[in-house]
């Protein structure tokens, strides 16, 4: 190597340095053309028995044309340690891709969405939902063991210049919602989100709470308390969500995934319209003890939209959730996706808690859905007890292609 090359060489390394300088919350690493990124969000600040239910825009995420292969998170604390979902319950982060026009006002934190303001266009998956569970990326309790691979050659496309409106630039936002558990008289309640347990008769908007609502997002907004005991300090702690993104710069040899998000309370089987509630109640069983069986099943039907084949499902339940099913018109089986509880005290296995969720990778080009097939979702609970503010949601991703064509599945 010349000497001119050497210097060229040795002021791209010094250059890297400094970007790693400006930026201590981030660290890259390289390999076989997968990039890595690990971040840390904004401050998350909570004391016992309090709730942050925040969104943060313009988070940190990779720049230019790429395709993402993994998205992974988890809650840590001032030192950079994993911390307990005993302590603090992680009831969900989601990562949504939004368009801002250049030169507006920025909005690093802002606990008031503002998707109504002409400076913001959200770039929603590919559905179903028609207003809500927009995010392309987001878990919950479950996060540190639910895979996110995408595997070779499909990729989550993303920073395609051709898809920014004129005088817009493209950007992500979190959403991240903690319950402080500390020092809580019911733990369990405080994450199910019930009413009486945070004293709280209005939403967030100060609007009345039907008298039948017992429980779920309504009552665990922002800024809310559930109920500690009684001499409980109320000690701040400083919070982050750590999130880790793999990459690969976009190539034409990259199949691109649609993200699609289905749900169980999707209204669309008796109204035609997409209309999800998000999460439902399950009640206490009348009958467990006479049958022997405390399973509270709820089953939807949605139609898909396109046809191509899935890559990749998973299901997304809470505690006391006892699995999830996907099936086509047919009956067949695309997804079986069973929570995975911890048994133990140690972070990532808290003994209760749904801790992991199975995943499904059928076999590339194994498993095609046709445009206008209806797929039938199915969620079973446990009705032992009651539960107030579940959810039932499938992510799917689907390579869209034409059930004729004969296209390369692998490399």
């Amino acid at each position: 190597m010349s000497l001119g090359s050497q210097g060229v060489v040795f002021l791209l390394v010094i250059a890297l340095l400094a970007t790693c300088a400006r930026n201590s919350k981030a660290r890259a690493t390289f390999e076989n053309g997968l990039k890595s990124m690990v971040y840390k969000s904004s401050k998350i600040t909570l004391h016992p028995g309090s709730v942050s239910n925040k969104l943060y825009y313009e988070i940190e995420f990779p720049k230019g044309h790429i395709a993402i292969k993994s998205f992974n998170a988890e809650v840590v604390d001032e030192a950079g340690n994993p911390v307990s979902l005993q302590q603090t319950y992680l009831h969900h982060w989601i990562a949504s891709r939004y368009y801002e026009r250049v030169g507006s006002e920025d909005r690093n934190y802002n606990a008031n969405p503002g998707f109504d303001q002409s400076d913001i266009i959200m770039a929603r998956n590919a559905g179903l939902c028609d207003h809500v569970l927009g995010q392309f990326f987001g878990l919950g309790a479950e996060t540190r063991k639910t895979s996110t691979h995408i595997p070779d050659p499909y990729g989550i496309e993303v920073g395609n210049p051709l898809e920014v409106p004129s005088g817009y630039e493209e950007k992500w936002m979190f959403n991240i919602h903690t319950i402080d558990t500390r020092g809580a008289v019911d733990a369990v309640g405080c994450t199910e989100c019930r009413c009486d347990l945070y004293n709280v008769t209005n939403d967030k908007y100060g609007q009345p709470l039907d008298p039948n609502y017992g429980g779920g997002l309504s009552c665990c907004y922002d800024g809310t308390q559930c109920k500690v005991k009684n001499g409980i300090a109320s000690v701040e702690r400083h919070l982050y969500l750590k999130y880790t993104v793999k990459w690969v710069d976009w190539s034409d040899t990259i199949l691109p995934v649609k993200i699609f998000i289905l749900d169980v309370t999707d209204t669309w089987q008796n109204t035609g319209i997409h209309d999800c509630l998000v999460e439902y109640d399950v009640e206490q069983s009348t009958t467990g003890i006479s049958t022997n069986d405390y399973t509270s099943t709820r089953i939807s039907s949605v139609r898909f939209p396109i046809s191509g084949d899935v890559v990749y499902a998973v299901g997304h339940q809470h505690r006391c959730g006892l699995g999830s099913a996907l099936y086509r018109k047919d009956g067949q089986e695309i997804c079986l996706s069973k929570p995975i509880y911890g048994i133990g005290d140690e972070v990532g296995n808290e003994a209760g808690y749904v801790v992991g969720m199975s995943t499904c990778y059928p076999k590339p080009g194994s498993m095609k859905i046709v445009e206008g097939e209806t797929l039938t979702m199915e969620f079973n609970y446990s009705s032992e007890t009651s539960h107030t503010g579940v959810m039932g949601h499938f992510y799917i991703l689907v390579f869209e292609s034409s059930m004729d064509s004969n296209y390369l599945v692998g490399w």
